[in-house]
Formats: C-alpha cells, sequence, structure tokens
C-alpha cells in the first residue's frame, strides 16, 4: 500500500470521488490534511444550469474536526468548489455530505462519540 491509498483508507468513504489530495502535515500535537475539490462540474445540475457557461469557480475552505490519529488532534480541510454561471444570480455547489448535522465534526466521528455516550 503506499501513502495515496494509506490516505485515503483512513478518510470517510466516498470523499476520493469528489476530492484531490493537497497536502498533509504533522507538528508535534496536531496532524493537518487538506483536500481540494476536483474542478468538475457535476453531471446532476439542476436543469436551470443546462448549456450556461462556468464564468466563476471560488474555493471556500471549510475545516472539520476527524477521529485522532495516535493521540493528536486531526483536522481535515476541504476547500470547496462553488461554480457561477452566466446569466444566472446565485452560485452552485455539489450536495456533499460532510460533517454529521448540528456539528463540525465529520459524521463517523459523531456517531462514534454518540456511542461512547451511551456507555
Amino acid at each position: 500500500m503506499n501513502e495515496h491509498d494509506l490516505l485515503w483508507a483512513m478518510l470517510p468513504e466516498g470523499l476520493e470521488e469528489f476530492f484531490e489530495s493537497e497536502s498533509f502535515s504533522k507538528t508535534e500535537n496536531a496532524f493537518r490534511i487538506i483536500l481540494v475539490e476536483r474542478n468538475v462540474i457535476p453531471s446532476d445540475l439542476p436543469e436551470r444550469y443546462y448549456g450556461k457557461k462556468v464564468i466563476n469557480t471560488i474555493i471556500k475552505p471549510i475545516t472539520i474536526d476527524f477521529f485522532p490519529i495516535k493521540g493528536k488532534k486531526t483536522d481535515i480541510t476541504l476547500k470547496r468548489r462553488i461554480w457561477k454561471f452566466e446569466g444566472i444570480d446565485e452560485m452552485f455547489k455539489r450536495d456533499i455530505k460532510l460533517c454529521a448535522p448540528g456539528t463540525k465534526l465529520e459524521k463517523e466521528f459523531a456517531d462514534f462519540l454518540k456511542e461512547l455516550d451511551r456507555f
């Protein structure tokens, strides 16, 4: 298994479909993983976007807490893309379920903490 495969094996299922690895860093107290959303316009665009030209792409980073790795805080920063289409006022962003509702925690981590709380 190479570094690429190891990184994606640790991350939430399905992220590799939408993101590419930009960087990974380690400090004395934390790990930080940065992923950037692929610049591929989703095939499931709402009909109002069909045939429209993309005139701008904005990258908006969000950081979520992830499972600690080797006892160190681990953050994943996802650089999300938002597309602006010609002739349409609102921006479009892909709907990717990343965080548990009402939290800044990755869903699998939030489920893990909920399960711990039951004991």
